[in-house]
């Protein structure tokens, strides 16, 4: 079994678009909706993704900040799966433009007209406590906090 660094999983969460977010609904519930990192996963295993104050996701954060992250890659090697990475972590929500700006990308510009001046825009940045990972036949746990 290979033991896959927090560096390795960071690369290999940014080569995955789309991930999908879970938080917890006001009764207790599951929730999730896919999200674009658009490739921007710091290697101390924070991502950031955006969204709208309205957004659902955004009051589930408000009311409790642990969230899940599930990546899955695209199709292995000589048909090998995909590796899947698991997260769990805290979000934080960042409303201020000078930040936004740091983790843009004109990707963004399809869902925010305005780039960082659209009205109501907020960053969501993950921060893992745990990344769980399989690869094939290898699996393996970081414990990151």
């Amino acid at each position: 079994m290979s033991e896959m660094t927090l560096s390795d999983l960071s690369k290999e969460m940014s080569d995955i678009d789309f991930c999908m977010l879970s938080t917890k609904a006001p009764g207790g519930e599951l929730g999730a909706r896919p999200m674009s990192n658009n490739g921007d996963v710091e290697y101390k295993g924070d991502s950031y993704f955006f969204s709208y104050e309205d957004a659902t996701t955004i009051s589930d954060i408000e009311r409790d900040p642990r969230v899940g992250l599930t990546f899955q890659g695209k199709k292995g090697l000589l048909g090998k799966p995909p590796i899947f990475i698991a997260v769990e972590g805290h979000a934080e929500l960042i409303r201020d433009k000078a930040a936004f700006q740091q983790h843009w990308t004109s990707d963004l510009d399809y869902w925010f007209e305005d780039g960082i001046d659209t009205p109501g825009v907020v960053m969501i940045k993950v921060h893992a406590n745990r990344i769980h990972y399989w690869d094939g036949r290898d699996e393996g746990e970081l414990k990151l906090s």
